[in-house]
């Protein structure tokens, strides 16, 4: 678990009542109060800092505690940079939808699932259009197909009350198999008696 700047402890906040001091240059001081450690780091010019504070007794290290939170907050920052966000996008249609308004749907979701969002698919049933809901299944069928090159199915809850819903990822890219050309000479086998000629 990574420690947050705004959590470490230092000098005075340092409240164990022993602790295990390790010194500015990584040498072993073995096991005393944190008036001891704060007194060799303060000869030292240097802060008295907990770096692990959930072992027992908590482990203190003797050195700069503004370069420290400085290095704390730069893998901090790092970190956040990695984690991709993934919003869902809700495309939503009904069954009588024009071709046009299909596409443009159509467009929007493969949009959204090549730039590593996920789509929930919504087609919903307005008042007695609940009585036609294979339309409705086919539809959505249409719209999986018509993805089928980018994205899949994560999850489908089919029908809810008046809608059905599915939620669809961005497939992971397959590897292509190489292709080996068939070729048009049988090879002979080294052991194989010459033909005859007459």
């Amino acid at each position: 678990m990574s420690l947050s700047p705004q959590k470490v402890r230092a000098n005075e906040r340092i409240r164990a009542a022993q602790i295990r001091l390790i010194g500015a240059a990584g040498e072993q001081f073995g096991i005393v109060t944190p008036l001891e450690g704060l007194q060799r780091a303060q000869e030292a010019g240097l802060d008295l800092v907990e770096v692990a504070g959930t072992t027992v007794p908590p482990v203190c290290r003797i050195m700069d505690l503004g370069k420290y939170l400085y290095t704390l907050g730069r893998k901090e920052k790092e970190s956040r940079k990695k984690q991709k966000t993934i919003d869902i996008k809700e495309v939503k249609m009904t069954t009588k939808i024009d071709e046009n308004d299909y596409q443009t749907k159509l467009r929007n979701a493969r949009r959204f699932i090549e730039r590593g969002d996920k789509v929930k698919l919504v087609v919903f049933f307005r008042g007695r259009e609940i009585v036609y809901v294979d339309k409705g299944r086919k539809l959505v069928a249409r719209f999986v197909q018509d993805l089928a090159d980018i994205a899949m199915v994560e999850r489908n809850d089919g029908l809810e009350g008046k809608a059905i819903m599915l939620y669809l990822t961005k497939t992971a890219p397959v590897k292509k198999k190489e292709v080996v050309p068939a070729s048009s000479t049988v090879p002979v086998s080294p052991s194989a008696p010459p033909a005859k000629t007459e």
